[in-house]
């Protein structure tokens, strides 16, 4: 039987999927715009106006509302820090004042994340390491550096994940991974000694008492994995 001599090409069609994003209390849209650039459809959302450069994309409302507006496909927290830090002991740990305030927040933090875990399938809530890291209503967290992501600052956070693998990083460049963290930089104060007669502290401690909103801004490189890995 002989052939017409036309060659016929068969083409795939990839069907690719691309999520509605929540990111709560995100007032600086870094995670947000990073979920953009990767073609997701993601939204800030927190009570103050936003600061990135697209207010289009943020929910100025609650947090909560902001979890029942829509079928959300991946939901990610960011909730306030400055009681449930370790960096708050002097005054929200046990036995202090304001302890209190702590509890307070800290319940208020397990009722975001059971908000979210009753709204989406994937979920993410980072916080610096803290009251929460060893609350077994939540799941283990990841403990993870700026640094490991490019950002050269330390500051030990968690992240605690619902259906989402852990954030990869990598310390070298080898055959299947690119080096992704960096050596962090510290401030040496001689002010306040330690057994080797210096103390090294974050670069965060330049800020001190009255910055937290500085303080709460997020880390580029973390968001840019978030949105590779999860995105």
């Amino acid at each position: 039987m002989g052939s017409s001599g036309r060659g016929r090409t068969e083409k795939t069609l990839v069907k690719i999927e691309y999520m509605k994003v929540l990111i709560g209390c995100e007032f600086s849209q870094i995670v947000t715009i990073a979920f953009r650039k990767t073609g997701h459809e993601a939204y800030s959302c927190d009570l103050l106006p936003c600061e990135g450069s697209h207010p289009e994309w943020h929910l100025q409302m609650n947090v909560f509302e902001a979890i029942r507006l829509y079928d959300w496909d991946l939901i990610g927290l960011h909730p306030p820090c400055t009681k449930i830090a370790l960096s708050g002991n002097r005054s929200y740990a046990y036995g202090k004042p304001r302890h209190q305030e702590r509890l307070d927040a800290i319940e208020w933090t397990i009722k975001l994340w059971n908000a979210a875990c009753c709204k989406s399938h994937k979920i993410y809530m980072e916080n610096p390491l803290g009251g929460m890291n060893t609350d077994d209503r939540l799941p283990q967290p990841q403990l993870i550096q700026p640094y490991y992501f490019g950002d050269n600052v330390p500051k030990k956070t968690c992240l605690w994940l619902q259906n989402l693998h852990p954030l990869v990083w990598s310390n070298y460049t080898n055959l299947f991974e690119e080096k992704t963290s960096v050596v962090p930089e510290y401030i040496i104060y001689k002010s306040k000694k330690n057994k080797s007669g210096t103390s090294k502290y974050s670069i965060f401690g330049k800020l001190g008492k009255g910055h937290g909103h500085e303080r709460s801004v997020f880390f580029p490189g973390i968001a840019q994995a978030m949105a590779n890995q999860w995105g």
